[in-house]
């Protein structure tokens, strides 16, 4: 017995008083978060130091049933940032097929005569398409050099007239007017055209006129490839489809929005909507459609405020209970639960809650802006099938934004821990990952 006690003195003294305060702190913490419930675990969050109890919201209920497990200030008014994303693809997920393209139709309006000289214009019609010529996509060929191979392939030599670009399709302002006007120098802040170019953006710099940059590139394809064009549109006759530019499939296209965080595509993604459903395509009738529909839907719009798409503009507002009524709603969708990247992982989510009990085991999408942090989505099983919904809000922070994501992950931890929900680890995460994603 003193043998043993002796070794066990050695060995307090080879760790060090420093690790065995840190060890300690483990066991307590993984002590408490086995004796907290859910709702105790955020209570706790809710009152930790630093952080600001009024401006904050949780909200995590069970699937299908809706039961709650545990919530703070649900149906309190806050600014969403990002995870209003969710409800844009939300919405438009549910008017247009996401297996389908975007197309882009690019006409001639005059006959090639024997000569190769086209006596007319080039035509491209801009129907949303966020993708075109954008570098996030490397498979395929870009518009530009469609339209030339097109050209010479009709043995083009010559066009007498211009390229003319209708941007027609969405009317209104391609840039929200709430939006900061800080950020519309800035790639994350361009706006969203029918006719979208190269992500709208050169750099770290937002391009104002997509349109313009288009057709200064084509005329460079045009003149490497030969052909000669001229800076005068001529009167149009009638239109004769030279080809018809497919983006990736839409769900591609959405999949990589909340990957990315990508505020263009989410703009696109609530004109399109508004589009379908019957709408001019401008921003502010889109939005005006998409609470109707949620309100066709029956879900609470108490405290919600729908300005744009992308959560860019902090006149929105959210509650946890809308956003918990949308993605419970839409939790039957395997192709949207896919789009939410995959905690420790994945996109926005990559870092958070790595080498955890729930790596892998959740799915949310991020908001982010200063004093602005906020997480919406779902816990998963073994199949990645959703059994929860979870959703995080918090406004009006000055504390760190380490230390507030390092709170949310304990508070996580808790609500999942062994005690409250079986958390089985993944025999091969690679393989299940990719089936995710597939």
């Amino acid at each position: 017995m003193k043998k043993s006690a002796v070794s066990d003195r050695r060995e307090i003294s080879r760790i060090g008083w420093r690790d065995m305060i840190a060890l300690f702190a483990m066991m307590l913490s993984a002590v408490m978060a086995c004796a907290l419930t859910p709702q105790e675990a955020v209570s706790r969050f809710a009152g930790t130091p630093r952080l600001p109890q009024g401006s904050m919201a949780v909200l995590v209920t069970e699937l299908p049933t809706g039961k709650v497990l545990a919530s703070y200030n649900a149906d309190h008014s806050l600014t969403p940032a990002s995870i209003m994303k969710c409800i844009s693809i939300a919405s438009l997920s549910e008017t247009m097929d996401m297996e389908q393209p975007i197309l882009t139709p690019v006409f001639v309006d005059a006959d090639i005569d024997a000569d190769g000289v086209l006596e007319g214009n080039i035509i491209v019609v801009g129907q949303g398409d966020p993708s075109v010529n954008s570098k996030i996509w490397p498979v395929g060929t870009g518009l530009t050099d469609e339209i030339t191979e097109a050209l010479r392939h009709a043995g083009v030599k010559s066009v007498k007239g211009d390229i003319i670009v209708d941007d027609s399709y969405f009317k209104g302002d391609p840039v929200p007017p709430t939006w900061a006007s800080a950020d519309l120098p800035h790639s994350y802040g361009t706006g969203s055209h029918a006719f979208n170019y190269a992500n709208n953006s050169s750099g770290k710099s937002s391009v104002k006129n997509p349109a313009a940059a288009f057709r200064s590139d084509l005329r460079r394809k045009l003149a490497e490839a030969g052909i000669s064009i001229g800076d005068e549109p001529l009167r149009r006759g009638p239109d004769r489809e030279l080809l018809l530019h497919a983006s990736p499939e839409l769900k591609e296209i959405m999949r990589s929005c909340m990957m990315r965080s990508d505020n263009l595509y989410a703009e696109t993604a609530l004109r399109l909507f508004g589009k379908a459903d019957g709408g001019d395509g401008s921003t502010e009738d889109a939005a005006r459609r998409e609470r109707e529909f949620w309100q066709d839907r029956r879900l609470n719009l108490n405290g919600v405020r729908i300005i744009d798409g992308s959560g860019l503009s902090r006149s929105n507002r959210m509650t946890a209970r809308f956003m918990e009524n949308v993605l419970r709603d839409k939790s039957g969708d395997v192709e949207y639960v896919s789009f939410f990247p995959l905690a420790g992982q994945e996109g926005t989510l990559k870092k958070l809650l790595a080498d955890t009990p729930l790596d892998s085991y959740l799915a949310m999408k991020t908001g982010s802006m200063k004093g602005i942090q906020c997480y919406a989505g779902y816990k998963l099983d073994d199949d990645f099938a959703p059994t929860h919904v979870v959703v995080v809000m918090v406004n009006d922070f000055k504390c760190d934004r380490a230390y507030l994501r390092a709170q949310v992950e304990k508070m996580l931890l808790e609500i999942f821990s062994d005690d409250n929900i079986t958390n089985k680890k993944f025999t091969n995460p690679q393989k299940n990952i990719k089936d995710y994603a597939n």
